[in-house]
């Protein structure tokens, strides 16, 4: 039987794991930031041309088709779903699918802040999805593909009609660059940079298609727009928003961040490049969950399991025997035990999600740290179980 009472030899060479904001790619410097176009305008020629190549290089990278519009927003993830919540929503009904906290914000501001008399809400605890046969495309549809903060994603996109009546408005803020987007079953699409492919926080990227664009030049809400959320003029698209003509102020460095991962990315592959390391990752814990006598993934299927945000629980019966608040004690005892040794940050579960660990596998990360870490944890667990025998 393994020795899990002494430190392991090998240590994760990147000890970041955090889910948001994430990892920067391997050998990340600011060094390579050195060509932003700081202290200029981002209206002025080089800042311009700095924005329209990163919508030119999304596309390519993540294959966006090319008769959707690719923009740059405010507010990071968030502020792209509230400019298409706000600006689409109310022309039909619309179901909302939660199965983590992301989600469950989103039912919050259709129900409470939109008020929409005509949203249904489909939701799941964490750890499982909503039944998505049930799910009425006659009306808008509204999920996350990836949830971040349960580890569970949509499978594909073969539960979306090619005919739907309604249209579907899809966070992927933790699957873009990871997982296979069905583009053709997605007419609104929504990330920030800030994940998978470690950028700097605060910029989101709004993704629409014809469907969309024909939704926000026919139809206008009965609600007051701000400024920051307002996509059409006149009827008409604002074009410029996915050009590179920002709403608000970028910020140039953020940009030339991107550009950066955008630039790894391509070469080491593009997206299947990008989903291969991602796939790689959760390989290591699926292997290493198999052989664990303590861990196990929040996602009940194996299907959706996140390669990603990968989420963990606690399954060891002595700790399941304790009440919920020395359960989280104890996963917290882990994180900090590991934050400590400088093994492993932010590891914590979601503040709203059950009690555990989540930790980030998406393309930035590399697989040997990933199997280091493996080795840490179950030290930790073993300290920790030990401290709670000790104690009793």
């Amino acid at each position: 039987m393994t020795d899990f009472t002494a430190k392991p030899d090998v240590r994760p060479a990147n000890p970041n794991f955090s889910s948001g904001p994430c990892s920067k790619r391997p050998g990340w410097s600011l060094e390579w930031l050195s060509d932003a176009p700081l202290g200029r305008s981002h209206r002025a020629k080089p800042g311009k041309a700095k924005l329209a190549e990163a919508i030119n290089l999304t596309r390519k990278i993540l294959e966006v088709p090319e008769d959707y519009r690719i923009g740059i927003v405010p507010a990071s993830d968030t502020g792209a779903v509230e400019m298409a919540l706000w600006s689409l929503l109310g022309a039909r009904g619309v179901d909302m699918l939660a199965w983590e906290s992301f989600g469950a914000g989103w039912v919050t501001d259709v129900i409470k802040q939109l008020k929409l008399e005509n949203a249904r809400v489909l939701d799941a605890p964490y750890g499982e999805l909503p039944d998505l046969s049930t799910v009425d495309f006659t009306n808008d549809v509204v999920f996350t593909w990836n949830g971040t903060t349960s580890g569970v994603r949509v499978p594909n996109g073969e539960w979306i009609p090619a005919d739907r009546q309604g249209l579907t408005i899809c966070d992927a803020t933790s699957a873009a660059f990871a997982q296979d987007l069905a583009f053709d079953k997605l007419d609104v699409v929504t990330f920030s940079w800030q994940k998978v492919l470690g950028g700097e926080a605060a910029h989101g990227v709004l993704i629409l298609s014809p469907r969309a664009v024909e939704r926000l030049e026919t139809y206008t809400p009965s609600w007051p727009l701000p400024k920051i959320f307002r996509l059409t003029k006149a009827g008409k698209l604002i074009e410029g928003v996915f050009r590179g003509e920002t709403i608000n102020t970028p910020s140039m460095l953020c940009v030339e961040d991107y550009l950066d991962a955008l630039k790894w990315a391509d070469g080491i592959g593009g997206l299947s490049g990008l989903r291969a390391r991602a796939d790689a990752n959760l390989r290591v814990f699926a292997d290493w969950v198999a052989e664990s006598r303590w861990a196990d993934f929040l996602a009940v299927d194996r299907e959706t399991r996140s390669n990603t945000s990968v989420c963990l629980k606690v399954v060891d019966p002595d700790i399941l025997a304790l009440d919920d608040g020395r359960q989280a004690a104890f996963a917290k005892a882990i994180t900090s035990r590991l934050d400590l040794e400088g093994v492993a940050y932010d590891i914590g579960a979601y503040r709203d999600a059950p009690s555990g660990l989540r930790v980030w596998a998406g393309a930035t990360i590399e697989t040997d740290d990933l199997k280091a870490l493996t080795t840490w944890l179950d030290w930790a667990y073993a300290a920790e179980k030990a401290n709670l025998s000790q104690a009793a």
